[in-house]
């Protein structure tokens, strides 16, 4: 793997992380309700995720979890079904509780746990690591070692989407200071990740 190609991989990849899907969109909830800190301790959870990915690509098991019409229709489920409930537990949340209860509504791993599933959940995120990853490594060499440089790049990144979409998120909670306000917010969320859901219940392989 040439430098050419890391200087390359490393917008695109960027461009990538920096998309708006439903993890950073839970990420920017998270910071907004429990704080900037917090939202991204649980991102680790959606790091875990796809370092189980990552792994997955490198030996070639992804692919097959890709191409199987049943695996890719059980995870798409399992995905847009969780989608929905965090956007019926969105919409109906108490827009009175306070950003000063910290973690009174869900612990650290359960924040974590969130991101996890809903990252695993999503067979895209598969798709990413079988087919645009790939094109970054060469075959002449350590297919290995070229996957963990990737890799490493890739949750670098990651990580400071993570952290760029909590800070969002702080900003959003000061601007929505008020139970109307945070109920709005909310239900924009909940309507987000319920497209979301139906979006994935709705996808076909391609």
């Amino acid at each position: 793997m040439s430098l050419m190609a890391i200087l390359l991989f490393i917008p695109a990849c960027f461009a990538l992380n920096m998309a708006p899907g439903p993890n950073n969109l839970l990420s920017m909830a998270n910071a907004k309700r429990y704080g900037v800190r917090t939202a991204c301790y649980a991102g680790i959870g959606r790091l875990v995720a796809f370092v189980g990915m990552i792994t997955l690509a490198a030996t070639g098991l992804a692919t097959v979890l890709y191409t199987s019409e049943r695996l890719f229709f059980v995870i798409k489920v399992a995905g847009g079904l969780y989608l929905l409930w965090l956007a019926y537990q969105l919409w109906t949340a108490d827009p009175t509780d306070g950003v000063g209860e910290a973690l009174g509504g869900k612990s650290l791993f359960q924040l974590a746990r969130q991101e996890f599933l809903l990252a695993a959940g999503n067979p895209k995120a598969i798709l990413i690591f079988t087919a645009f990853l790939p094109q970054f490594v060469d075959p002449a060499g350590s297919v290995w070692l070229q996957f963990f440089i990737l890799g490493v790049l890739f949750l670098v990144l990651e990580w400071v989407a993570i952290a760029g979409y909590a800070f969002f998120g702080k900003a959003l909670r000061h601007w929505f200071s008020h139970p109307s306000m945070r109920r709005l917010f909310n239900r924009m969320c909940a309507g987000l990740f319920g497209s979301a859901g139906v979006g994935l219940l709705l996808a076909r392989r391609e």
